[in-house]
């Protein structure tokens, strides 16, 4: 690889909403909706709208269900979404590792 690890940051992980939803499914498998609002500590809109853009990017699938009769939507995360966090992460790692004391 070359050039400076920035520029191997995936901007559609990089958001701070969008890389708690990934770090948070890598290691629950999958999580609901509210579970995720409530840890990430967004609106219902916020969290609809970075889940949107992370399952365009092929990295969430979402499962709407309903249990009873209240709509419960559940979101696990992809192989392409694994494959871009365990990716960012890396680049994150190597630019920690360049700064003195890091």
């Amino acid at each position: 690889m070359t050039g400076h690890p920035s520029t191997r940051l995936d901007d559609t992980v990089h958001q701070r909403v969008r890389l708690g939803i990934l770090t948070i499914l890598a290691t629950a498998g999958r999580a609901d909706f509210t579970y995720l609002r409530d840890n990430l500590e967004v609106t219902d809109g916020n969290l609809g709208r970075h889940l949107e853009v992370l399952y365009q990017a092929g990295y969430v699938e979402i499962e709407k269900t309903f249990e009873g009769r209240r709509p419960r939507t559940w979101v696990s995360i992809t192989r392409a979404g694994r494959r871009a966090l365990k990716d960012h992460i890396l680049a994150l790692r190597q630019m920690i590792d360049e700064v003195p004391g890091g």
